[in-house]
């Protein structure tokens, strides 16, 4: 059976809470994580429903919903499971609260926690969609705390005054302690933009470091699947083929493999460094000044490097601004296998594991220039720019870099001069070439096929110097 209700976690549930019914749930975590271990099987974890934050006896904060979403989930991604024949390698379990299935012992903020803190607990979770609707704030009257058993307001006492405080967001805490855990998660508008949709979604995604988030609006009824790499996937109202798409998405992406970068102590490589090759430095200088490397959210997406010797590599630092670069500088990486690279002073670019298969693959190449632009309409060489799909494959991940690297198309710059390139759809493109091919051929064919000043998400207005 694929989808299940992890009868177990239930069960510990319950017989905690009756030794108890005010225990502090936090507090069952180490209890719960044991209580449905299935086996070796890895599990992708569906939570949805909504959750109340309790004001006074018999008054309570909520945020509505019912687990449709989640119930749907753990169909589409199930029967994406056995699409591809991973049936034997992983199995779906939905956990809704108490508001989408009243058997369930998931009621408040501080159940959700407990769970939270339970699946972090437990190594066989894989992926977990977080679609609990959490209740925001938590109240208080007069001064009496929040809780369920605070005592009952009268009415006859007349009108009284709620002060709401925020509830502690907990998404984040998978990737606190789990960087292995493939996360999913929601954020929803009302009324609002497919922008300021995607700005809000992204907002949650890299404050987060999820791995993929849905944006929808419940008044537009508009739906997007948003990337890290900054891209606006399935933009649709239709609910249905949304969800669809991200169970593709989450059962390809969750299988990719990523290289564990180790940052040892050591200081930036200078951006003048003579180790930078002349044409790159000029490559990348051309591409801030026309707006290619503007930051979105304080931080700049895409990234560049140089091989340096065999292994070696000097690449951008990650969450920098590159229009700061004479003050930024690079990193310098070093590979010690294909799952693990020894960093000096900084964390190495995202892109890092696409540079190294590109290299290896690619000898006689040594620059690399990647930007999340688009293609120009009327790019004269477009047909020289094959177009590869983005979707299955994070960005950082083993995949994505040989995707990338497979799809190079040589192009033919004049001279005797080349360089190779691919487009990844919906993303931007990958600019290899040679530290001996000059500087503004490489600048022409740049200007010449995509658009420096518009972002492949769309989200332009924070993008500033």
């Amino acid at each position: 059976m694929i989808i299940r209700r992890a009868k177990g976690f239930y069960e510990t549930f319950d017989s905690l809470i009756a030794l108890d019914s005010r225990l502090d749930t936090r507090q069952l975590a180490s209890g719960m994580a044991s209580s449905y271990n299935c086996g070796t099987m890895q599990k992708i974890v569906i939570l949805g429903g909504g959750t109340v934050n309790h004001v006074r006896n018999h008054l309570a904060i909520c945020a509505p919903a019912y687990g449709g979403t989640a119930k749907a989930l753990a169909t589409l991604v199930g029967e994406e499971l056995r699409a591809q024949g991973l049936t034997e390698r992983f199995e779906v379990q939905t956990m809704l609260t108490k508001m989408a299935d009243s058997s369930s012992r998931i009621e408040t903020n501080a159940d959700v926690a407990a769970l939270v803190d339970s699946l972090v607990a437990d190594p066989t979770v894989k992926a977990v969609i977080f679609n609990v609707a959490l209740a925001d704030f938590e109240g208080s009257i007069e001064g009496v705390a929040s809780g369920k058993y605070a005592e009952r307001l009268r009415t006859k006492n007349g009108k009284v005054s709620l002060d709401l405080t925020p509830s502690e967001k907990l998404i984040g805490r998978f990737r606190q302690e789990r960087k292995d855990i493939f996360v999913v998660g929601f954020k929803t508008t009302a009324d609002q933009s497919s922008d300021t949709q995607y700005r809000r979604g992204l907002e949650l995604l890299k404050s987060n470091s999820l791995n993929l988030v849905i944006a929808n609006d419940t008044v537009t009824r508009n739906n997007m699947i948003i990337a890290p790499e900054e891209t606006r996937y399935s933009e649709t109202t239709e609910r249905d083929d949304v969800l669809r798409f991200l169970s593709k998405m989450l059962v390809s992406r969750m299988q990719n493999r990523f290289t564990r970068s180790t940052v040892l102590p050591g200081e930036p490589v200078s951006w003048q460094s003579d180790d930078v090759p002349a044409n790159l430095r000029t490559v990348v200088d051309h591409c801030i000044e026309r707006g290619a490397y503007k930051p979105v959210l304080g931080k700049t997406a895409g990234h560049f490097a140089v091989k340096v010797d065999e292994g070696k590599i000097l690449t951008s630092i990650r969450k920098t601004n590159f229009n700061r670069l004479n003050e930024v500088g690079l990193v310098k990486v070093e590979s010690q296998n294909d799952d693990e690279v020894i960093a000096y002073g900084a964390r190495p670019s995202v892109g890092g594991q696409s540079q190294r298969i590109i290299f290896r693959e690619h000898p006689d190449l040594d620059c690399i220039v990647h930007f999340h632009c688009p293609v120009k309409k009327d790019a004269p060489q477009v047909a020289s720019i094959p177009v590869t799909p983005q979707w299955p494959n994070e960005c950082g991940s083993h995949e994505c870099g040989r995707n990338t690297s497979r799809h190079l198309n040589e192009v033919d710059l004049g001279g005797g001069d080349r360089l190779s390139v691919v487009y990844l759809d919906d993303h931007g493109p990958n600019i290899v070439f040679n530290r001996a091919v000059p500087a503004y051929k490489v600048m022409d064919f740049i200007d010449a096929n995509f658009d420096l000043k518009a972002k492949t998400g769309g989200l332009v207005e924070n993008a500033t110097h």
